[in-house]
């Protein structure tokens, strides 16, 4: 059996507030559950576009988003459990190597929104060394505050998809809700876009 590893020693609202910093226009794409409550803590935004009862979906999001975009600059926020629900979409990124697209992906190892269970990485699977192996252009595990600095430098660069695991503690802060209206939060994004409503 692996090694449960259980996450990393990074607080996962701080990390989430300083990878958004000085955000500009970046769209950002939410996992659902804490990455999107972390994102909300952070500060409401019309660039984010937060996904509610999607799991695994985020990423494929993010490279719809990234390939219909190609001028802005997309990050992904996700967890580890929904990063692995999605695993196949690590592919698709790779060959289709959108140069505008960054995935972080906040691991605590842990299945928080169904009860904390341990997941695939809490028994050993590194999501970033999965996305080098697939052909990333650059990927890393973040285990410190200036490892987050440093990704968050690297957002605005276009050579190609990048991931970064970020190594949070296996903890459920309290909740920031944004709003759980589907149509408002696209309509609001499509706006902040220069795209009408539908």
């Amino acid at each position: 059996m692996a090694e449960v590893t259980r996450g990393g020693p990074l607080d996962r609202r701080i990390a989430v507030a300083s990878l958004l910093e000085r955000r500009d226009d970046l769209l950002v794409v939410t996992g659902l559950g804490s990455p999107s409550y972390d994102v909300m803590a952070a500060g409401d935004h019309d660039n984010n576009y937060y996904l509610w009862a999607a799991m695994g979906s985020a990423c494929m999001v993010g490279l719809g988003l990234a390939c219909a975009q190609p001028n802005k600059t997309v990050l992904v926020l996700t967890g580890d459990g929904e990063a692995m629900m999605g695993f196949g979409a690590l592919a698709t990124i790779a060959v289709k190597a959108p140069r505008n697209l960054s995935i972080g992906v906040l691991d605590n190892g842990h299945f928080g929104e169904t009860g904390m269970q341990v997941s695939h990485a809490g028994l050993g699977v590194s999501i970033d060394r999965v996305a080098a192996t697939l052909g990333f252009a650059w990927t890393a595990e973040i285990n410190d505050y200036d490892g987050v600095s440093a990704f968050r430098e690297r957002l605005g660069r276009r050579d190609g998809p990048q991931l970064a695991t970020i190594k949070i503690m296996a903890e459920n802060p309290p909740r920031a809700l944004p709003s759980r209206d589907g149509a408002f939060i696209k309509n609001r994004f499509r706006a902040a876009l220069g795209i009408a409503p539908i």
